[in-house]
């Protein structure tokens, strides 16, 4: 006996299938967005930062592409009549499905690079964009089948025309029109039956109902199709009678949302209208340092992730600033105008609340009348929710198909946790705006209670802004510190460091006030929680120049004489991170810090920090002569180049070699100060590749320099051989003298030559 593809075989779940019996438009448009966030899944994998809130985001991204397969799985093993009957259902699935990919993808997109992010934006607008229709012939052939069982149990010759005749219609439109068509879907109902649970006895009576009518039927329907060609894939064909063509109109229906939904379709923007980084129409156009116009979203997002050059001509910028281009403006609101298109705001996110609101819309088109029907098969009391397939690839209970219940799935871990905070944090964000207007006391306790918030609620930071977070927090803070309250000083300053911590796009939102507050609290009480956030501002790339222009510098280095270990741990990291800015270099180069680096070259946990540091200061002529100046500093370089990990090995041999390769004074100061030579000969052989290129280059400059003087000593040699000559016959008691000193120079020569 034949059997089918589909049927005979289990689908992988991880290669989840591209066919499907019955809603092929809607799940093939469903497969589509899956097959796109699986293409670059891995890269957001990758790119998630190490914190709750991105590990939360990727999770509720992974399990909203596990609904939309199983969901799709479920749609190509089912009965096709099971289906049909469920169309509403497997409708308000596809939605729901959607809806939690565009949330996971929301959530996700402010964490990860730019170019990723512009391609996660792409696929957000498409899914706002998708609508899930059914086909006109399933969903006729489904409400026949709905209608028959309306009708009540009788057993008169009307009730079997009835059913003959509802069966045949469904069966036509659904293609169980073959032997093989209708031995499929007898298989597919038992598969389902044995998936139900024995107590769901009701939806049991439905399964075994269509299976009786296929049995009772199926012959007929097999007769009552001879005039029509079918085709051999599972049941698919083409009809002569034109009544029965696929509804082509349905189709095109289907596919008209696209229309509606871009304008642009028909319509090519001039390219200078589209920011490079997206490719779309800019809403906010800006100009940067290297005079291209950009997107303000789009640019902001690229110097958070770290970036200072420009993404178009790959330069390094002198500056991070943005200038609004107001002409480029203009003249792309002229050209929307003219064409009747809008532009929307990259950097509006949908409301999460709505998204979940929508996802458990309940199907009220069958579900208002069900529980009045009274069936052939005496399931007049089923649940909404038993008549649609609890499915698994395992086959245990799963609500794949859910949808037909009234109310949300109240096991839900979507529903549970983002819903109430997101209330919450709204009435708080109102209540924030509003502080300068309370009392002392009151403004101190929002201060606290928006901290405890913020921290249970990862996702409450997303929607803060700077009129609605910043600036009365700035604010409260400058009262605190004319104040001298060092408690309200200390939860301004903590909640100001947990927004940094879990929004860290939000940091653009700090402005000149706050790196100044900032700069004059770190000599103070709150010195820890100031730290903190610098600390934080430090990794951003953007922060370097205004934490630089606030003064804080100072500050910070001399934090360093302090005998607090904790506070100094955190300024070697700070300056770890700021020392990446050329500019800043030069700053600390002319505060003569390097003194101050030389005790924490000793301090392992510190060293690899400093190290970085004294790296990148090398870059600089200044802080090189200071480095040779400083007592110890090259012995302690040196120390970590047979101590260290094979990371400080590198950058202490960068500091050499950077040195070396400028004077060869500095060569011989490296010989003079330590016993290098063992150390690099050890690390070119074990050492890491880059850190083996590096010993070799500083001990071909070694040894270059020590070839120099031996030739400088052969030259003093030949001079004196001269002088001898010329004084020879004046002075004999002295030729003897100058005689034993080129001999011991020779010797020396010798020497050094058979060590060598």
């Amino acid at each position: 006996m034949g059997t089918d593809a589909i049927e005979a075989g289990e689908t992988p779940f991880d290669s989840y299938p591209s066919s499907f019996k019955v809603h092929h438009l809607m799940c093939t448009e469903l497969r589509k967005f899956v097959d796109r966030i699986l293409k670059i899944f891995p890269e957001i994998e990758a790119a998630r930062p190490r914190c709750s809130l991105g590990i939360k985001a990727l999770c509720s991204l992974n399990n909203a592409l596990e609904r939309a397969k199983l969901l799709l799985q479920y749609c190509n093993e089912s009965s096709k009549l099971y289906l049909a009957i469920t169309t509403d259902a497997i409708v308000s699935r596809c939605q729901k499905s959607k809806n939690f990919l565009e949330q996971g993808l929301c959530q996700i997109q402010s964490m990860v690079p730019v170019m990723l992010a512009v391609e996660i934006s792409q696929i957000v607008d498409d899914l706002r964009a998708a609508c899930f229709v059914p086909d006109k012939f399933e969903e006729e052939a489904g409400k026949v089948v709905r209608e028959l069982l309306h009708q009540g149990a009788t057993t008169s010759d009307s009730m079997e025309l009835a059913e003959m005749s509802a069966l045949q219609k469904a069966a036509s439109r659904l293609h169980i029109t073959s032997s093989k068509a209708i031995l499929i879907e007898k298989r597919s109902i038992k598969k389902l039956m044995e998936k139900v649970a024995d107590t769901d006895i009701q939806k049991k009576k439905i399964l075994k109902y269509l299976l009786y009518l296929l049995r009772k039927y199926g012959h007929l329907i097999i007769g009552e199709q001879t005039d029509k060609t079918v085709d051999r894939n599972e049941g698919a064909f083409t009809v002569n009678n034109p009544s029965n063509v696929p509804d082509v109109t349905s189709h095109k229906e289907y596919k008209q949302h696209d229309v509606e939904a871009d304008k642009l379709s028909g319509l090519i923007p001039p390219e200078e209208f589209k920011c490079p980084i997206s490719l779309r129409l800019m809403y906010d156009p800006v100009v940067i340092a290297s005079g291209q116009t950009y997107e303000r979203f789009w640019i902001q997002k690229w110097f958070d992730d770290g970036n200072d050059t420009c993404p178009k001509s790959e330069t390094k910028l002198a500056h991070l600033s943005l200038t609004p281009n107001t002409v480029m403006k203009d003249l792309i609101s002229k050209w929307c105008a003219k064409y009747g298109i809008t532009i929307q705001d990259p950097s509006l996110q949908s409301d999460v609340l709505q998204l979940l609101e929508n996802s458990s819309t309940s199907v009220a088109s069958f579900g208002s009348s069900i529980y009045d029907m009274r069936f052939p098969v005496d399931i007049s009391n089923v649940s909404l929710g038993s008549l649609d397939t609890s499915y698994t690839s395992d086959g245990s209970r799963n609500k794949i198909g859910d949808g037909l219940s009234l109310k949300p799935e109240r096991g839900s871990d979507d529903l549970r946790q983002y819903q109430n905070p997101r209330n919450a944090s709204k009435m708080n964000l109102e209540s924030l705006c509003r502080l300068p207007e309370l009392d002392w006391e009151s403004q101190y306790e929002m201060v606290e209670d928006m901290r405890n918030h913020l921290k249970r609620d990862e996702l409450a930071c997303m929607s803060l802004s700077s009129k609605n977070f910043i600036e009365p927090l700035i604010e409260f803070l400058s009262s605190a510190l004319d104040m001298h309250n060092i408690k309200a000083q200390r939860a301004g300053f903590e909640l100001l460091l947990t927004y940094v911590s879990q929004h860290r796009s939000g940091i653009r939102y700090l402005n000149e006030d706050a790196y100044s507050l900032l700069s004059s609290s770190l000599d103070s009480e709150v010195t820890k929680e100031v730290l903190d956030i610098i600390e934080v501002l430090s990794g951003n790339s953007g922060c370097w120049s205004k934490i630089a222009a606030s003064g804080a510098l100072v500050s910070i280095l001399n934090i360093l004489n302090s005998k607090i270990t904790a506070f100094q741990e955190r300024v070697i990291k700070i300056l770890h991170n700021l020392s990446s800015s050329h500019d800043i270099c030069s700053n600390l180069a002319s505060f003569e810090c390097i003194p101050k680096f030389v005790p924490f070259l000793e301090d392992a946990s510190l060293a690899r920090h400093c190290i970085v540091v004294l790296r990148n200061l090398c870059n600089n002529q200044e802080a090189r002569a200071s480095i040779t100046q400083t007592p110890g500093c090259i012995t302690s370089i040196a120390m970590l180049i047979e101590t260290g990990t094979h990371e400080d090995q590198e950058h202490a041999l960068a500091i050499l070699l950077a040195l070396c390769s400028q004077r060869v004074e500095y060569c011989q100061l490296v010989m003079d100060e330590c016993d290098i030579f063992p150390a690099l000969f050890d690390v070119s052989v074990n050492g890491s590749d880059k850190g083996k290129a590096s010993a070799m280059e500083l001990l071909r400059l070694l040894r270059d320099t020590n070839r120099d003087d031996d030739e400088q000593e052969h030259l003093q040699y030949d001079n004196v051989i001269s002088e001898d000559a010329n004084n020879y016959p004046k002075d004999k008691k002295s030729h003897k003298s100058l005689f034993g000193v080129k001999l011991s120079m020779f010797s020396r020569s010798s020497a050094q030559k058979k060590k060598k």
